[in-house]
């Protein structure tokens, strides 16, 4: 009975008869000290009756050395010649293993990652999500050396750098790490908790640690951090294709190996959006990136427009409205690899690994913009949708910033445009000044200015010169400055003086400010400054309505601003504008500019002015080169406002081209005056015809004046592109146009000058009026 663990027989008394040694291993009795002691006294407790009628059950026996030894027992009744048990055969069992502790199942169980080291970094324990990490069984990495079971990387050293830190400082440690676990290919995020294991005595005897992998929240944390930097780095400009370039640089390489942004071609002009339809769509390449330098995967060139298949994921993702996902073995996606590599066969090799890509749609507003694609090659984790979301919420804020930047850049082309058919396009003839001019968009967020500058040609071959700044930036603002533009030349073809003239302008200002619906009048207000130069007494009259002072740079070659009344803006009201006069010499250059040239946040108006004057003396071939010169010296690389440069050169009309008659207020002077007026023409040259009209006119209007006007009257011819005559009296009283009856003996003449001459009018004089009237010459 050796290999049953413990047996022992008992008589039918309870007497025991018989000992194993495996009794006496178990109990401690030898067998010369239990064979007939009763069974009794070798247990630690009666048995229940269960056990004694079953004959088998739970016992607890009494060890030699007093310690209880529980067993499990079986006893086979020994029968006699009459049937009845003359004995017992009593077996034990061995004891089985006692039920692992709640702990120990804890651990097991856990479905975080738990392992126990020594203090030689030898692993001691793994649980089961240990083991599935790790890839293989507890029993193959038992007694072995952590560095001996991973890659020899980083991260590895990192881990087993903390490890060593807890067995040598006895302290708990914290540890977060992004890595790729040994039975996966896929890059995981784990928090890992080490700390000391103690004995009873408090002496260390290994290492701890749990692993919680924390991929999900990790990602989600990346995602948000996306989005979060996708706010501040996308939308930086208000231009369409660095817009879309952000979108990828944002994507690649965390997001994708490759992205692109393909834009309809409407969204690059100034079209309305046109209704999509199923089939094929056309799309233009604005921006794409990629992991690898050179992005050799793109199978379309920066700026080519490409067809896209009804098929392909981007058509799909148009047409649906939503993010598409496409996987490699998918029967579109196969086909649409397929298609890149025969339209693009040099980057094949770049795409061979393409096992992921997605597609989304960017809408604003309503309205389908283009498509952003992302493409994953080495990234191991294909989309899924959870990155379909993702890309759907950068793909509507790219969206907005791509559709605010269209919208701006319409709205740019469309007040540009308004603007150059406001401002002269040919300066008009005229022999007054000789002229050049520039004018500058600003480039800024704010959009396009009010900035706008003019030149008339007045009677008596005068000029008047004129810039003007409306205050604020787009479309209202160019609209604005067309009413203005337009006023002026209204109230200059009145021949009003400047300050006159800017006093009228203020009115219009603040009228339109009250139309608008009662709008503050600053947010319509502008200034402006009027300059009206007479090339026969080389007079210039200026005044300005808040406006910078002109510069001039005098023949002797110095330069200077016009010491002046600088006046309110305009739309104030209520205030008087100021004319200022100065005679200059001939050759004199005049600049008007907008305060665009000179002033900027970041810069000192007043060393800006001085650059500018110092800028007007360079010597240059012509006055258009001025321009350039002046605009590259004072303007900074990006001017943040519009700039209008307005440029004259002074000329003089001298004696032998002006001649003046005084008259005496007696028709009998008529004849006399008409008589040195031909002899005049006769000296210049003109033909008969010239002379025949000229008679004709001054007979007319020198008889009106000495019949209607008042003394003192005075005649004067004027030999310049055209024959200006020109007839004065002290009278305000202006003459005008009407229909002679046929039995009235006056009022044709006046109708009879506006026939025979190419133009005719009155202007106030501070003495009274003046009326002239042009005839052209011959070439």
């Amino acid at each position: 009975m050796e290999h049953v663990s413990a047996a022992a027989v008992l008589d039918g008394r309870g007497m025991v008869t018989g000992w194993s040694e495996g009794a006496r291993r178990l109990t401690g009795y030898a067998a010369e000290e239990a064979v007939g002691r009763a069974a009794r006294e070798l247990l630690a407790h009666a048995p229940s009756p269960d056990v004694l009628a079953a004959l088998e059950g739970d016992l607890v026996l009494r060890h030699r050395d007093g310690s209880p030894v529980p067993v499990t027992v079986r006893a086979s009744a020994v029968l006699g010649r009459d049937g009845e048990p003359g004995g017992y055969v009593v077996t034990t069992e061995r004891p089985r293993p006692p039920e692992p502790a709640l702990g120990a199942r804890a651990f097991e169980q856990a479905s975080l990652s738990m392992s126990v080291f020594d203090t030689e970094q030898r692993y001691l324990r793994l649980n089961g999500a240990a083991c599935r990490v790790m890839g293989v069984p507890e029993e193959v990495l038992l007694g072995r050396h952590f560095p001996d079971t991973v890659e020899d990387g980083e991260h590895s050293r990192g881990f087993l750098g903390k490890l060593r830190q807890v067995a040598d400082t006895g302290r708990p440690v914290r540890y977060e790490s992004f890595t790729g676990a040994p039975s996966s290919n896929r890059e995981h995020a784990w928090n890992f908790e080490m700390w000391p294991v103690r004995d009873e005595a408090g002496e260390m005897t290994g290492v701890a640690l749990a692993g919680f992998d924390s991929s999900e929240q990790y990602w989600a944390r990346q995602r948000l951090a996306l989005l979060n930097e996708a706010a501040a780095a996308i939308g930086t400009t208000l231009d369409v294709v660095r817009t879309a370039e952000e979108l990828v640089e944002l994507l690649v390489p965390r997001y994708a190996d490759f992205a692109s942004v393909d834009l309809l071609d409407w969204v690059l002009g100034a079209d309305e959006p046109p209704p999509l339809h199923d089939g094929e769509v056309v799309l233009r390449r604005v921006a794409h990136g990629s992991a690898t330098e050179g992005t050799p995967e793109a199978a379309v060139h920066l700026g080519a427009a490409d067809v896209y298949p009804a098929f392909s994921p981007p058509a799909k993702a148009l047409l649906q409205g939503r993010a598409v996902l496409g996987q490699a073995g998918e029967p579109d996606f196969v086909r649409w690899v397929a298609e890149r590599n025969a339209q693009a066969p040099a980057g094949r090799p770049h795409r061979a690994g393409v096992h992921s890509m997605l597609a989304v749609p960017l809408r604003a507003r309503g309205t389908t913009l283009g498509v952003a694609v992302g493409v994953r090659i080495a990234h191991p984790d294909a989309y899924a949708e959870d990155d379909a979301v993702l890309a759907e919420e950068l793909a509507s804020r790219a969206a907005v910033c791509v559709d605010n930047a269209r919208r701006f850049a319409r709205e740019r082309t469309t007040a540009l445009a308004l603007q150059h058919s406001l401002l002269p396009r040919g300066l008009p003839g005229q022999a007054a000044v000789e002229v050049a001019h520039r004018y500058l968009p600003s480039g800024s967020l704010a959009g396009i200015g009010g900035d706008w500058f003019d030149v008339i040609p007045l009677s008596g071959s005068r000029v008047a010169l004129v810039v003007g700044d409306v205050v604020g930036h787009g479309i209202p603002s160019t609209a604005t400055m067309g009413r203005l533009c337009m006023a002026v030349r209204t109230l200059a073809d009145v021949d009003l003086p400047p300050d006159e003239l800017l006093t009228h302008l203020d009115d219009l200002v603040t009228h339109l400010a009250a139309y608008e619906g009662g709008e503050e009048v600053a947010e319509l207000g502008a200034t402006c400054l009027y300059a009206v130069y007479d090339p026969v007494s080389r007079r210039l009259t200026l005044a300005a309505a808040g406006h910078p002072a002109p510069a001039l740079v005098l023949p002797d070659g110095t330069a200077r601003l016009v010491p002046m009344a600088p006046g309110p803006p305009l739309g104030v009201g209520g205030l008087p504008f100021e004319a200022t006069e100065l005679d200059l010499p001939e050759g004199t250059v005049v600049a008007l500019y907008t305060d665009g040239l000179i002033e900027d946040r970041d810069r000192d108006v007043d060393r800006a002015t001085v650059e500018l004057c110092r800028s007007l003396t360079a010597p240059a071939e012509s006055l258009d080169a001025l321009c350039d010169t002046v605009l590259k010296a004072v303007l900074p690389e990006e001017p943040s406002d519009d700039v209008a440069l307005l440029l004259a050169r002074t000329r003089v009309l001298g004696g032998d081209r002006v001649a003046t008659w005084d008259v005496a207020p007696d028709p009998a002077h008529v004849a006399v005056t008409r008589q040195a007026a031909t002899e005049r023409l006769a000296a210049w040259g003109m033909d008969e015809e010239v002379a025949f009209v000229t008679e004709l006119v001054v007979s007319e209007l020198v008889t009106n004046a000495i019949r209607y006007g008042e003394p003192p009257i005075q005649l004067r011819l004027i030999r310049d592109r055209t024959l200006i005559c020109e007839v004065s009296d002290g009278s305000s009283t202006s003459p005008h146009l009407r229909r002679a009856h046929a039995f009235d003996e006056g009022g044709r003449g006046l109708l009879l000058v506006a026939q025979l001459t190419q133009r005719w009018g009155s202007r106030q004089t501070g003495r009274g009026k003046t009326i002239w009237a042009e005839q052209a010459l011959p070439d």
